[in-house]
């Protein structure tokens, strides 16, 4: 199955709501998670070679911002019958084993991933304080490969450039799409 790639970001998105459980035991809304300069959620899955990849640079950079003050949760909307590695059991596992600073959200219904528009595993939104999208894109320029010595951070310096309010020099044309494993939707029959 070839990858997909997130759509450019839609300035008049925000944030929409929800309450998920997730694999701490925990139950967590959108705005228990919003921190005092925005908010990032990522849709990832447990199997998806793309997030695989870019799991353990994700978390380090997740620890690197942890000064600027920007809440942040990962999400998991897959179809759990058709991809069984991707279960709640399996995320918490994963969670654990990449040591992952923040709640890791199961969406068994995938009503948030509709919402927000998710296409791919991984998809990074980021909000500001008053829940606006301002950067939909990639981690950074590796893909299945770590990216070159030295090559930008390209997330973790948009969440810097939002926490020092430089929301306005994020830029749209330094948004690159991320590419990922396509959300595994449920399929639905009519009776």
């Amino acid at each position: 199955m070839p990858a997909l790639e997130t759509p450019p970001v839609d300035e008049q998105f925000t944030a929409p709501h929800f309450d998920l459980p997730a694999t701490d035991g925990k139950t967590y809304r959108r705005d228990d998670l919003l921190g005092e300069n925005g908010l990032l959620i990522a849709f990832l899955c447990n199997h998806c070679p793309y997030v695989q990849a870019i799991i353990d640079r994700f978390v380090r950079d997740i620890h690197t911002a942890e000064p600027l003050l920007i809440g942040v949760a990962a999400i998991m909307s897959n179809d759990t019958k058709a991809y069984p590695q991707d279960s709640f059991d399996n995320m918490a596992i994963f969670a654990k084993e990449h040591a992952f600073p923040f709640p890791y959200l199961y969406d068994e219904e995938q009503e948030v991933a509709r919402a927000f528009r998710a296409v791919c595993t991984p998809d990074f939104f980021l909000f500001d304080r008053e829940l606006r999208l301002v950067y939909r894109g990639r981690l950074d320029c590796g893909r299945l490969e770590e990216p070159s010595a030295g090559a930008k951070r390209e997330l973790l310096e948009a969440m810097r450039k939002l926490a020092h309010d430089q929301r306005q020099s994020i830029g749209l044309e330094q948004q690159f799409s991320s590419i990922g494993c396509s959300i595994k939707w449920r399929t639905t029959t009519s009776s």
